[in-house]
């Protein structure tokens, strides 16, 4: 069968069974890789294309074939969204996702795709950002990630070693539960709803970090925001302005506890947050409206 054939007929099945059982799989290392829900469906719409003019007979590993397609396409892809960003109106922050509890439940995962560790993933090249993801979040060998990223085995070693300093440097310093950042979010939805100043300023770390994305659709700080009082006026100022009723609700975004902002009933945004010392050390907050697509019905994600 040639390249530019389709499968047809009981190959065309066997396609669409394999790559449908590892969709969520293909969809999560298209999504580590760009930050962008919407990017990651087209990269794996042009995997698909591909695959299904593959014989399948010829591929003796289809699930490394099918990790390969979409790495290499979704390398393709972070060039477009380089320049996309270096046009983009203020700060860039992920497109969160809704996601269900099994995510929440495989912390590697979830660590893996919260917003503190994806903006880190954002200071990476292309290459160690593919090499990181591909090694550290779905444990692929050196081979098999040579293959995807057209280096030798021993250039994909030191790149991975590269890039995991490069993160270590930057995450947190240390693991956080769950039920800690609940509890984090919990007590800033609190004195946020009750406009306390001196209580915000006590939620937040001293060196807390403030990101919002608007996209230039939604009033957000053109630059990121940094220390508690700074931060907590900000938050108190921008909610002070609306006359409009404002909710925060909790939610699960990233596999990591989040809130839901609405104002008035509609969706206004999603602030997510990252969590040291049981204090909140980054503040995320997407008002783009183009990014809240996801946020209101589930995204399966999967390492296997």
């Amino acid at each position: 069968m040639g390249e530019d054939q389709a499968a047809e007929g009981p190959a065309f099945d066997e396609a669409t069974e394999t790559f449908v059982a590892h969709r969520n799989l293909l969809f999560t290392v298209a999504y580590e890789m760009l930050g962008s829900a919407a990017d990651a469906e087209d990269v794996l719409q042009e995997t698909w294309l591909r695959w299904v003019t593959v014989d399948l007979r010829q591929v003796r590993d289809q699930r490394a074939y099918l990790v390969r397609t979409t790495t290499r396409q979704a390398l393709n892809r972070l060039r477009t969204l380089k320049r996309r960003k270096e046009s983009y109106v203020g700060p860039w922050l992920p497109e969160p996702m809704l996601t269900a509890p099994d995510v929440a439940e495989d912390a590697l995962l979830a660590e893996s795709v919260s917003m503190a560790l994806m903006l880190v993933l954002e200071t990476l090249s292309p290459t160690e950002r593919a090499v990181f993801v591909l090694r550290e979040a779905f444990d692929l060998g050196y081979d098999e990630i040579a293959d995807a990223v057209g280096k030798s085995p021993a250039a994909v070693r030191q790149i991975a070693h590269r890039a995991r300093k490069h993160v270590d440097a930057r995450r947190p310093r240390q693991t956080v539960s769950p039920d800690e950042t609940r509890a984090a979010l919990h007590s800033f939805r609190r004195v946020l709803e009750t406009g306390d100043l001196q209580g915000l300023m006590d939620v937040l770390a001293p060196e807390v970090v403030l990101v919002s994305d608007g996209g230039g659709i939604k009033q957000a700080a053109p630059r990121p925001i940094n220390g508690a009082e700074k931060v907590a006026r900000f938050m108190l100022g921008g909610l002070g302005k609306n006359q409009l009723p404002i909710t925060l609700a909790p939610t699960v975004v990233n596999g990591n506890p989040a809130l839901v902002v609405h104002l008035d009933g509609e969706l206004d945004g999603v602030m997510a947050v990252a969590v040291d010392g049981g204090r909140i050390s980054g503040l995320y907050y997407v008002r783009n409206p183009e990014k809240l697509s996801r946020v209101e019905s589930e995204t399966p994600l999967s390492r296997q």
